[in-house]
């Protein structure tokens, strides 16, 4: 391997996935042909073995007279020569047989062994090796069976030859799948990191391929470009969040600076104390403005919900009611709570109240005057439904997207800094609720799931 292709990652990853992969299918290539020799051995001796037993059995029922010609007429069926049967007196003498003499270390009654024999009926051949069993007869005398072993020992090299021809092209074709492989893993790799540098160049644009019918890296892929959607989204909020801000501030500082400066001026003046205080209710103001984005990125963060607790949403309502009564009677308007459903939920009672209080806020302010502004608290197809309702024109379904972004006011002939809808959208989702606006009417609605019975 050259040095370009060594210090080249997705070569590098490309050979220790195919090696691994190769290294797998070989292993089991070589485990699978063991398996196979060792089963096709275990099966000749198994064979033989019984063979064996069938011949001790056969014999030892015969008596001594009809064991001897009964030996001679199984060796005369042996047309290939290829079974040893003798049979041998108490001192190892030979009394019939093809076999010269019991061989050495010769175990009585124990199991198949291999040995070296002598033949007496194989012209030439004065040594052979053979699979043999030796058992005793009733009158003492011991039987030697057993089976030539070069028929067998034959078929074992002609397995293992062929276990081996059909192993050179299994190696080379696991090799090949195995780079092919990990080619296409090294590829697939190469793209996530060819996409991460551009994302820390900036680009949030481009996304991963993803098939009809995606594998593992393919759902690993979709779920990468949903966060990406996810963090392009963020990052454009989070600019729209820088400009609004300055935006929001710029007018405010402009105006306390003015002030000052005039002040400053001519501090003697009987009205520099009225412009010290119009300037530190603009600071409130700014901080006010401060405090509520701290508060909304608090609770996108999900840093309040150690303080949850069982909280009495028809009291909650009746509470917030009574807290804006004296408001909506100073405008002229009547305000009313109706508690449908009493349900117990846990959260932040003073987070929900904060954001019962702004959709009222929003109710008289956006109502006419004058007019009604309704409070529900109702259960809803498997729902609690906190239901706001004036008797204005309500959000313009254009807008609905967008009233619940810091900053945005769509009338801009009332107070406020666009962020009181921006809070009650995170206090709701805070608590697994949904900020929703009627189809018609003027009716904001925090839905979430009824707690159980």
């Amino acid at each position: 391997m050259s040095s370009k292709s060594s210090a080249d990652p997705r070569a590098r990853a490309t050979w220790r996935w195919g090696g691994a992969i190769a290294f797998l299918l070989v292993a089991q290539s070589l485990v699978l042909a063991g398996l196979f020799w060792l089963l096709a051995s275990g099966a000749h001796r198994r064979e033989s073995e019984r063979s064996f037993q069938q011949d001790c059995s056969a014999f030892a029922h015969l008596a001594g007279t009809l064991r001897r010609s009964e030996l001679r007429e199984a060796l005369t069926r042996d047309i290939h020569r290829n079974r040893f049967l003798a049979l041998f007196a108490r001192d190892g003498s030979l009394i019939a047989g093809n076999v010269a003499a019991l061989p050495a270390a010769t175990v009585v009654g124990a199991a198949s062994f291999v040995a070296a024999v002598r033949p007496t009926e194989l012209p030439g051949k004065d040594s052979d090796v053979a699979r043999i069993a030796v058992c005793a007869m009733p009158d003492g005398a011991r039987l030697l069976t057993g089976v030539d072993l070069d028929d067998s020992q034959e078929a074992l090299r002609v397995i293992e030859q062929s276990l081996v021809f059909g192993l050179l092209p299994g190696v080379l074709l696991a090799i090949g799948i195995g780079l092919f492989a990990g080619r296409r893993a090294a590829q697939q790799v190469d793209a996530v990191r060819a996409l991460t540098e551009r994302i820390v160049a900036g680009d949030l644009e481009r996304r991963l391929p993803v098939g009809e019918n995606p594998d593992s890296f393919g759902l690993l892929c979709a779920n990468i470009n949903t966060m990406l959607d996810r963090i392009e989204a963020l990052v454009v909020e989070m600019r729209g969040v820088g400009d609004d801000i300055a935006h929001q501030l710029r007018t405010p500082l402009t105006r306390l600076r003015a002030r000052i400066e005039r002040g400053l001026r001519d501090p003697g003046n009987p009205s520099s104390k009225a412009t010290a205080d119009a300037s530190l209710a603009e600071i409130d103001q700014l901080l006010g403005i401060v405090a509520a984005l701290l508060r909304i990125r608090e609770l996108e963060d999900h840093a309040r919900r150690s303080r949850f607790a069982a909280v009495d949403l028809g009291r909650l309502a009746q509470d917030a009611c009574d807290l804006h009564l004296p408001t909506a009677e100073d405008r002229g308007m009547t305000l009313t709570c109706v508690v449908e459903f009493k349900g117990v939920v846990e959260g932040d009672a003073s987070l929900l109240m904060e954001a019962l209080s702004n959709l009222i806020d929003n109710a008289m302010k956006f109502g006419p005057p004058g007019g009604r502004v309704t409070v529900t608290v109702r259960k809803d197809r498997g729902s609690i439904v906190i239901a706001v309702a004036d008797e204005g024109d309500g959000v313009p379904v254009g807008e609905r997207a967008l009233v619940t972004q810091r900053f945005y006011r769509g009338r801009h002939d009332c107070e406020g800094a666009g962020l009181g809808l921006s809070l009650v959208k995170a206090i709701a989702e805070l608590h697994g609720f949904a900020l929703r606006f009627a189809d018609t009417g003027s009716t904001a609605s925090l839905v979430g799931p009824a707690p159980a019975v």
